[in-house]
């Protein structure tokens, strides 16, 4: 025991000078040591004040502060927070990280403009940094700002060019532009990459839809019915597909599919012409039963799909002038043949 405390008598002053020499604060990593192990034993209160006497005594300790602002943001002090953060990049200007957190919690706090201010600083000397481009193209959407989130997507797909969520954002602002086409090859980019991406899927079977190519319109609403969040929409959309094509039979199960999902649906397609034919062989839901249809869509891809809907509306694809024409061009197809038969 004598020869331990010797030893430890000699060993201690010894690291304490080197960490010393190396600019290591000893004092920091104590109370940083007792803030970690307060905090694994579920006791933040006491965690934060060990991080508060550390960065009174030492204004300038950058993992002082990054934690302290980290126990903040876990505990919605929202400001609190982004007050630490600013201390964070004082004391370190290339923690970008802690750049990205400001410009989240201010999103959060409704500060927009100071958040896209930060993001754009951001990029600028950090272009490849992915969450900070998702962040800054999901405020310019909301803004209406389509353009520059095209742009700044695009300059972010130099740094990630195998990344999914890119393309399909791409494809949502080129969706917001009415540019079908460059839209329709982003959802392909993305869903290529992610084969999962359902709701890529179901955008471009409306792009289709939009292009009155009912046959690659089946077929990605076909995909796409594998996500609750599309589901009851994609059969209520196949439902529309097989009355154009004349199958009724298939148009009643998908609607009737459709609806037993999603209530809602009945009284849509009560007042949709296409479905006056078959109108009688829609089954009433029952009312009284609950339905829990939560979405995992975010506002954007949400606002993306009503925009898609509204102009299939307004180009008049899928009317009942559509049907007809349809119906007399395989009528004439098929007496042509009947005449070559003879």
């Amino acid at each position: 025991m004598k020869f331990l405390i010797y030893l430890l008598s000699i060993i201690i002053p010894i690291i304490i000078i080197y960490l010393e020499y190396k600019n290591i604060n000893f004092s920091e990593i104590i109370y940083i040591s007792l803030a970690k192990i307060m905090l694994f034993a579920g006791d933040s209160k006491t965690a934060k004040s060990f991080l508060i006497k550390l960065v009174t005594k030492y204004p300038e300790s950058y993992f002082g502060h990054k934690m302290l602002a980290e126990i903040y943001e876990s505990e919605g002090g929202m400001r609190k927070a982004i007050d630490e953060y600013v201390q964070v990049i004082d004391i370190n200007k290339k923690d970008y990280n802690s750049y990205y957190k400001i410009s989240y919690l201010l999103n959060d706090l409704g500060k927009k403009e100071e958040a896209s201010q930060m993001l754009e600083v951001l990029l600028r000397k950090k272009p490849e940094m992915i969450e900070a481009t998702t962040l800054l193209g999901d405020i310019y959407c909301e803004q209406e700002r389509y353009k520059e989130a095209a742009n700044i997507y695009n300059e972010a797909l130099k740094y990630n060019p195998t990344n999914y969520e890119l393309y399909y954002n791409m494809g949502i602002v080129y969706t917001m532009l009415n540019d079908f086409q460059n839209a329709k090859a982003c959802y392909e980019k993305a869903a290529a990459i992610n084969t999962l991406l359902y709701s890529g899927y179901y955008n471009l079977a409306q792009i289709s839809l939009i292009y009155n190519d009912l046959e690659e319109a089946e077929k990605y609403f076909m995909r796409s019915v594998e996500s609750k969040d599309v589901e009851p929409k994609a059969y209520y959309n196949l439902a529309k597909i097989y009355i154009i094509k004349g199958d009724k039979e298939n148009a009643i199960k998908f609607l009737n599919v459709a609806i037993e999902i999603d209530h809602n649906l009945y009284k849509k397609a009560e007042n949709e012409p296409l479905f006056f034919s078959i109108k009688s062989y829609i089954n009433f839901p029952d009312m009284d039963e609950e339905q829990n249809l939560t979405t995992t869509l975010t506002k954007k891809e949400i606002k993306v799909q009503e925009h898609l809907e509204s102009t299939m509306k307004l180009v008049g694809k899928l009317s009942l002038n559509n049907i007809r024409l349809k119906r007399e061009q395989r009528e004439n197809i098929q007496n042509k043949e009947d005449r070559e038969k003879e």
